[in-house]
């Protein structure tokens, strides 16, 4: 069930994406519109992007530190010793979260 809620709003950001850049397209050819409105339709569209690419890189972290957390709680419990081991694997299950802000500030950035 959460695998279908995840992919129906991935394919509802990418049609309002769509939207924005076949709205940039048609609002070219008019040549009464200012680069200011232009320059405002590209914006739209980097936010769009950026927040995507924080989204759905936090949706891909949690989901693998909560596979992550559970194995190593499981692990722990039956041996101790394996805490040291299996905490840093849960650290880089969050790295996706900050490779994605990563990538959304470049994008916003750039």
């Amino acid at each position: 069930m959460n695998k279908k809620i995840i992919a129906l709003a991935a394919i509802l950001f990418c049609a309002m994406a769509v939207g924005l850049f076949a709205e940039d397209s048609s609002s070219a050819k008019n040549e009464g519109q200012t680069v200011e409105q232009k320059a405002n339709n590209s914006q739209a569209i980097k936010y769009v992007a950026a927040g995507l690419a924080v989204g759905l890189s936090c949706i891909a972290g949690g989901i693998a530190v909560g596979k992550i957390g559970s194995a190593a709680m499981g692990a722990m419990s039956e041996n101790a010793e394996l805490s040291g081991k299996a905490l840093p694997f849960v650290g880089l299950a969050e790295g996706i979260c900050l490779w994605g802000f990563l990538v959304a500030l470049l994008i916003i950035i750039l």
